[in-house]
This record gives structure tokens, sequence and C-alpha cells, in this order.
């Protein structure tokens, strides 16, 4: 019933739409004769405003068409390979002969697009080969495609490494650093080869290890309570329909009530930004928001699979998890080089969480081993920013470059 109302009050405010969006024209646009009045920017500013704050926020594009090898540019196209019900596996193609190594990076499925991992894949492109999971949004799922649970997710990313090769390096960025882990401990316990390096980025293999503000919430309340508040059925206007999600509208509620000051604050920066004419500033804050608001609905059967096994009962750490009816062994990992990476200052994977996965993966030799602390580095920053492109990938490229 939520997600009814949350669309009954999206079409109610169409009015406020229509009205803001012609403000913005007849007191925007340089050819119209209000854009002469003293306040037209104030009228403008305000009406971009209502705009962003009501609207809805499409799918981003990755926008990645050429990237740079030995200093000359080269085209970058997205093919792609796989086509699941739930997911997409793309490509970043390079049209350049030079043979380097393949870098599948798996996305959280937690809300936000694989778009979110657009500077990560930005970085790597010049020296790597690179593939991403592009998860899709639940609500364009038909139901005939049947549920997907968290044992699904490990069965895409085994399926996506036996399809790109053993001589693949992984990443996982947040949440997948847990089916990741499995996938890979099960196919070497199955006695398949697997990929030459893991690289594991501020995830919640153990969440018992110093709790965040996140990790506590889902402590404290019972399954039931997620799956009675944040659970609903997909609207009848969606390919979809029917199918049991955790809505998009509601994750971002969720984000935003982490910091509601600083998104507030952003909002009025914004506001002033368009008065004084500041374009460079304003486009900023566009292109954050674009992505931020930009959320997907989450299957109902993976989101609960998540909350229960990750963040309430520890399967992985305690040795308990199983899927598809088999117990997960990472100590049957003997091959695969591991490197854990965390945010000093990371308020949603706590320091050591990540880490911990090197405790279960005892079968790796200790020289294969890799830890890192980013300091002064927060969540997005572990795989986006200044920070991550000049600390942090260049160990990155190190660790893979040793094992290629």
């Amino acid at each position: 019933m939520l997600y009814q109302l949350h669309e009954a009050q999206h079409a109610s405010l169409a009015p406020l739409r229509l009205w803001a969006s012609v403000t913005a024209e007849f007191y925007g646009n340089p050819f119209s004769v209000f854009s002469h009045n003293p306040m037209s920017r104030v009228l403008t500013a305000g009406a971009d405003v209502v705009l962003r704050m009501t609207q809805r926020y499409r799918k981003p594009e990755f926008g990645l068409s050429e990237t740079k090898i030995q200093g000359r540019l080269v085209a970058v196209n997205e093919e792609v390979l796989l086509d699941q019900a739930f997911c997409r596996l793309l490509h970043f193609k390079r049209d350049s002969k030079r043979k380097d190594p393949k870098v599948l990076m798996v996305a959280p499925l937690s809300g936000h697009y694989a778009t979110l991992l657009r500077d990560t894949v930005r970085t790597f492109l010049p020296d790597h080969d690179v593939y991403i999971t592009d998860w899709k949004d639940a609500r364009t799922v038909p139901v005939s495609e049947g549920p997907f649970h968290f044992d699904d997710y490990v069965a895409y990313v085994q399926e996506f490494i036996r399809f790109l090769g053993p001589d693949i390096h992984v990443i996982s960025v947040c949440q997948p650093t847990v089916p990741v882990l499995a996938a890979v401990a099960l196919m070497a316990q199955h006695g398949e080869k697997t990929p030459t390096t893991m690289m594991m980025m501020g995830g919640p293999i153990d969440t018992r290890r110093s709790p965040t503000v996140v990790n506590n919430f889902a402590l404290k309340h019972p399954l039931e309570w997620f799956e009675n508040r944040l659970i609903n059925r997909v609207p009848v206007k969606y390919p979809g329909f029917g199918r049991n999600v955790y809505p998009g509208f509601l994750q971002l509620a969720g984000f935003v009530a982490m910091n509601p000051d600083r998104h507030i604050d952003s909002h009025k920066d914004y506001y002033y930004h368009l008065v004084k004419g500041d374009g460079e500033n304003a486009e900023a804050h566009r292109k954050f928001y674009d992505e931020y608001n930009a959320v997907m609905d989450l299957p109902a059967e993976y989101y609960l699979d998540t909350i229960q096994a990750v963040f309430q009962e520890h399967h992985l750490p305690r040795g308990e998890m199983m899927v598809a009816g088999e117990r997960v062994d990472p100590s049957a990992i003997k091959t695969t080089a591991l490197f854990s990476i965390e945010g000093e200052i990371d308020d949603i994977s706590g320091n050591g969480q990540t880490e911990a996965a090197h405790d279960l993966c005892t079968g790796i030799p200790a020289t294969r081993h890799k830890h890192l602390l980013a300091t002064n580095v927060g969540h997005y920053g572990i795989f986006s920013g200044r920070k991550f492109r000049e600390n942090i990938y260049p160990e990155m490229h190190a660790f893979i470059r040793k094992y290629a």
C-alpha cells in the first residue's frame, strides 16, 4: 500500500512541477522578456530546486566513451556480454589491441545503480580490461522470472567468473564482498579454478567488528520488522507488477536520514549558487544528486536474506553460511591472492569488517595476503574521488600486476 501512496503523491505534485517548469522557462530563458526582471534569478533558482526535489531520477549513463592509453586517446564502447533476468554483464571494450589484465567489478546491489562506480571504472580503464555487473531495477523484472535470493546472487557471480576465465581479477565494492567470497569459496570446494586475485573494498564480511550505526540498526530490529515495514509490492504500472521489493524511494529516505543536515545545507548552497550565477558549483551539485537520487528497487528475498545472514546472524564468519544447501568454507581457497581495503573513517563498514576475510581464508599462503587502511577516507572515498585515484588505485594496480 505504501508504494501506491508514493505513486499517488508523485502524481499529485504534477501541477507543482508544471508551474516550476513554466517559471524556470519564463524567467531563465535568455530570449524571454521576463528574464530581464531583477528577481529572475531568484525565481528561476526557486523553480529549479522545486523541480529537482519532486522529479524522478532515471538510471544514469556511465558516459565513458574514451580513455587514454599510453598518452593516446582511444574509443570505449559498452557491450553487453551476458543478459540475465536480474543483471547484465557489461564490458567496456577499448579500441586497442593491447592485452591488459581483466578486471571484474562486482557492483553493490544495495539501492544505487552500478554507475556509482563510474569513477572506479574510469580510473582502471587505461591499464585494464574492465567488466562490471549491471544490476537491474527489480520493478522492471516480471514476476514470471521468479524470485531472487542471496543464493542466486552467488550463482550469478560464479557464472560471470567462469565466463571470463580464471585469469580474472575480481573487485567487490561494499555489499558484494560476502557473496563474492562465498562464490569463490564454493568454486574452490568443487575443484574449479578460482580468480587470480580478489580485492574487497569496504564490505561487511564480519559486522561484529567495529559496528556502525547501520549494523546496530539491523541488530535492533527483528527480521519481521524489515519484512512488515519495508517490503512492498510493485504497482501495476511497472513490468514487475506484483513483485515483492524493498522500494528505492524508501532506501533513498534512509540514505538521507543518516545525514539530513548535510543534504539540507547542500540544497541551500545550490539555491544560492544559482542566484549568484555560480554555474560551476551548481553543476557539481546536479551531477552528485543525479547519481545519488537515482535508486532502484531491490528483490525482497535477496534483501531479507542479506539482513538475516550478514547483519544479524553473521553466518560467514561463524562458519554457518549455506548456499544452495552447501556449507561455505573460505579456507578451501588456495591460489587466489586476497587484498582487503578499508577507509579509516568509513561510517558504513567499520574498520576490521573487511579485513576479517583474511582470518577466514586460511588456505591462502601468507605471502598472498594484503590489507590497506586508507587514512582519512570515508566509505565512498574508498572507490571514488581524488584519494582513491592517488592513494588506493596505485596499490590495487601494483597488486594486480604482481599476480597477472
